[in-house]
């Protein structure tokens, strides 16, 4: 690594402070994937700025039964938090699956949800690819079988993070500080299409900090799941996180996002269209998993993706019967 300074603010207006006044200076929460970025040359800051001592790693239980989550509580505290298990299982699977326990009593859910692509290509200096600047996305016509079925062009790279898929399903709202002040970003509109900027996942700007995300009062019913090459620490091949609000048995509202098969966290509108106004059963289930899978466009190695997608979402909607 190229030598920096590590600066330890107290207060995320210091925090950003610091970052300003050397420009390519970047945040650290965790640091489990800004440490990967540094040894691959991937970035070069000169001054990291260490979130840890800041305030915000606490988690809110709200009057409403809404949560409010500061961004650098671990994934570990969130996995085992009593409120959320009860309010929000999805989001406690997610948080409580990813990656290792030593990791997860390191990583964050802020740092969680901004994690970069783990394709290979992206990772190895080696390669100049779209994301990186260059003109070529080397998955096209290399190794692909990780890659994208959903949302490609011109980048084909997944989406990594498994907390955003919960997120994204619980309508949370992610609240962002800059120069300018908060902003509060809707999950379903926070992340980014490649198509509109293939460099960037997300709309947060160089000066922002992702300081909290908030949970709405809890839906009727939630679940995650994900399925993996192996059982230990690993990335899935596929997710998918269901928030259903149901009444008199008969679904009113529902969300359907599917993880690591698109460049961002895919809402499965048309499997969401098939859950509603149906009662929460086998029938609906089959139903949504069949629907979940339109429109995917797979690459030459990834169409087993298709068929594990449609049956991860059926038996994540049959959970919840």
């Amino acid at each position: 690594m190229i030598r920096f300074e590590l600066a330890k603010p107290k207060t995320t207006t210091e925090a950003r402070a610091l970052a300003g006044e050397k420009p390519g200076s970047v945040f650290k929460a965790g640091g489990i994937d800004l440490l990967d970025h540094l040894k691959e040359h991937l970035l070069e800051p000169p001054r990291v700025v260490d979130l840890s001592a800041t305030s915000l790693n606490e988690i809110v239980v709200e009057s409403d039964g809404g949560l409010r989550i500061g961004a650098t509580v671990t994934l570990a505290k969130v996995a085992a938090h009593d409120a959320i298990r009860k309010s929000h299982p999805a989001l406690a699977e997610a948080c409580g699956s990813a990656a290792s326990p030593q990791i997860r009593n390191v990583a964050t859910i802020g740092g969680n949800v901004l994690q970069r692509p783990r394709c290979w290509y992206y990772r190895l200096e080696e390669y100049k690819c779209v994301k990186k600047g260059g003109d070529v996305c080397f998955a096209i016509a290399g190794e692909n079988r990780y890659h994208v079925i959903f949302g490609g062009g011109p980048v084909y790279a997944p989406h990594p993070s498994s907390a955003a898929v919960a997120l994204v399903a619980s309508r949370a709202t992610f609240l962002v500080e800059g120069s300018k002040g908060t902003r509060a970003v809707p999950a379903d509109e926070f992340f980014v299409l490649p198509e509109k900027d293939p460099a960037r996942e997300n709309v947060l700007k160089p000066d922002e900090i992702l300081v909290a995300i908030a949970l709405p009062t809890p839906p009727s019913k939630s679940a995650y799941a994900e399925v993996r090459e192996r059982a230990g620490f690993d990335w899935p091949l596929v997710s998918a996180a269901v928030a259903l609000r149901v009444a008199g048995g008969i679904v009113e509202d529902a969300r359907v996002v599917l993880g690591q098969v698109a460049t961002i966290p895919w809402r499965s509108l048309p499997a969401e269209k098939a859950l509603l106004g149906k009662p929460v059963g086998q029938a609906s289930a089959d139903a949504a998993g069949r629907a979940a899978v339109t429109g995917a466009e797979p690459m030459s190695d990834n169409g087993y993706k298709v068929e594990l997608t449609a049956t991860l979402v059926r038996r994540v909607v049959a959970s919840l019967a």
